[in-house]
């Protein structure tokens, strides 16, 4: 899976959640693609995380925080 299109995927989990509280958003974010994204998908996120993509949505970038091994 190519990175814009994690990038987006990604993003469209944020806007689902951004509805919700804070700290609700950012662990719904996290729970979602640890439930339901692959090993490979977590990896090339994190190496998205990694570089500080600025594409990516604030609310991923923070919920990679509670993805990380």
């Amino acid at each position: 899976m190519n990175a814009g299109r994690l990038i987006h995927d990604a993003n469209q989990i944020a806007l689902y959640f951004a509805a919700y509280p804070h700290d609700e958003a950012v662990a719904g974010i996290a729970d979602h693609i640890r439930k339901f994204w692959d090993p490979r998908m977590r990896a090339s996120l994190r190496v998205i995380l990694d570089a500080n993509d600025e594409t990516l949505h604030l609310l991923v970038r923070q919920a990679g925080e509670k993805l990380k091994p």
